[in-house]
């Protein structure tokens, strides 16, 4: 079998290896999040809240590919299954059944802010051990938070 070696050390690729699966499980779970909701908005700000929400899931599954593929490019076997994600998570599961348009805009503020949260802390803990991975995750975290303030205009 064919594996990828890194170019990392092995201290700095334990920490960035748990920086890309925790981003990685994040961004999974906010793409489904924000999916679910979608499905499921309704109110007077239906249209706007429901298109916003696809923007949100473009973008997420956007940075996931790419996530994963610096994982590949290092030697880390990404795991972006059921399981893992479900088990991993660090966004609260999303509403059953319908959900008003405010409320749809209060959970995306709250798992947006999740997420960003522990994408800051990746931002640190990446620094020194790989800056190429720091840069992603400052790119990514930047659209997140274009995206929570958004959320949090509609909401005030």
């Amino acid at each position: 079998m064919y594996v990828v070696k890194s170019p990392l050390s092995d201290a700095d690729l334990a920490i960035v290896s748990e920086a890309l699966q925790g981003a990685l499980v994040d961004l999974i779970d906010l793409s489904l999040v924000a999916k679910q909701v979608h499905w499921n908005v309704v109110g007077p700000r239906f249209r706007s809240v429901h298109l916003q929400l696809d923007e949100v899931v473009d973008i997420a599954r956007t940075h996931t590919d790419t996530v994963a593929e610096r994982a590949s490019a290092l030697g880390v076997s990404p795991d972006g299954r059921a399981a893992t994600v479900a088990g991993a998570s660090g966004i609260t599961v999303a509403p059953e059944g319908w959900v008003k348009d405010n409320d749809a805009v209060g959970v995306l503020v709250t798992a947006l802010g999740a997420v960003i949260t522990r994408m800051r802390e990746r931002v640190a803990a990446t620094e020194q051990a790989d800056p190429v991975s720091q840069d992603l995750f400052i790119g990514i975290t930047g659209d997140l938070e274009k995206h929570h303030w958004m959320f949090q205009a509609e909401s005030g």
